[in-house]
């Protein structure tokens, strides 16, 4: 599969001209597949997070403040007043178990783990490689005092997590960029539009380390709300992000330490309401 080349706008970089590592598959999601992902979606109920603890003040010189999204993961969760997964500086007490994948994700994990290998160098991975985690996003709209703001966008970052990240797209085109960083930091050096169904995989020094990433904007034409129901949010695209976190940095509820676990009681509550997973996970600890 060729990779899109679409350049950004005009300053932009020079694109890179080896994509070893970055690979893209439009239309790659079979419909049977997305009715099936798509059913198991609407019996979610994603999460609104604080960024920072909301039972101590938050770091100095910060303010507590939402996400720009509401959010579930699969696999194991990574709670933004933890701090996400950043090993070596940050791995303890930052990947709580959470629920595995149903069948539909299983499935299609495996065949996204094997067209990895398969175009990827094999340099890329990292010794127990698997697409052990799943971050579902979902982008929109949220209600406003004017009407809607839109929050479908990610400001540039990077995954910590080790190996390739592998992410498939539902809904509404995203307009996702590869950026510079350091030093003309935020310059795009490849634009490319992932749309429903579209599978992209990327990993190793340039795509994954040396590259932030970001998604630019998705666009909004008046699709019907997608996935489950969100009090104040109009979903209209769902991405779901595959990475690896070692299982032995992977702790569960009962086992995070009381700072830990007092920081995320409540989230861990409010998704025992709609989880029998995390209901026992609750109760254990």
């Amino acid at each position: 599969m060729r990779v899109p080349s679409a350049r950004g706008p005009r300053g932009a970089a020079a694109l890179p001209q080896d994509t070893r590592g970055l690979h893209v598959q439009p239309r790659w999601l079979p419909p049977a597949d997305r009715a099936e992902l798509l059913a198991y979606l609407s019996t979610l109920r994603p999460l609104w997070e604080q960024r920072y603890s909301t039972v101590r003040p938050p770091p100095r010189g910060e303010t507590q403040r939402p996400l720009l999204r509401p959010v579930y993961w699969l696999g194991n969760w990574q709670f933004a007043c933890l701090g996400y997964y950043e090993p070596p500086r940050r791995a303890q007490d930052c990947a709580v178990e959470a629920e595995p994948y149903p069948p539909v994700l299983r499935r299609l994990v495996a065949a996204i783990e094997g067209r990895a290998r398969k175009h990827l160098p094999g340099a890329h991975f990292v010794p127990g490689w698997t697409l052990n985690t799943c971050l579902i996003n979902f982008y929109g709209s949220r209600a406003s005092g004017s009407g809607e703001e839109d929050a479908a966008r990610v400001g540039d970052h990077r995954d910590f997590e080790p190996g390739p990240v592998a992410s498939l797209s539902l809904g509404e085109k995203a307009i996702f960029q590869f950026v510079q960083r350091g030093a003309g930091g935020g310059t795009p050096v490849r634009t490319m539009p992932l749309e429903d169904g579209c599978l992209q995989v990327f990993g190793g020094p340039l795509w994954k380390d040396t590259l932030y990433h970001r998604v630019q904007r998705v666009e909004d034409k008046g699709t019907p709300h997608l996935g489950p129901p969100v009090e104040g949010f109009r979903t209209r695209r769902i991405n779901l992000t595959f990475r690896y976190v070692p299982p032995r940095d992977i702790v569960p509820y009962a086992r995070l330490g009381a700072q830990a676990r007092a920081d995320v009681r409540d989230y861990v509550e409010a998704l025992a309401e709609g989880s029998g997973w995390w209901r026992a996970a609750a109760d254990g600890a």
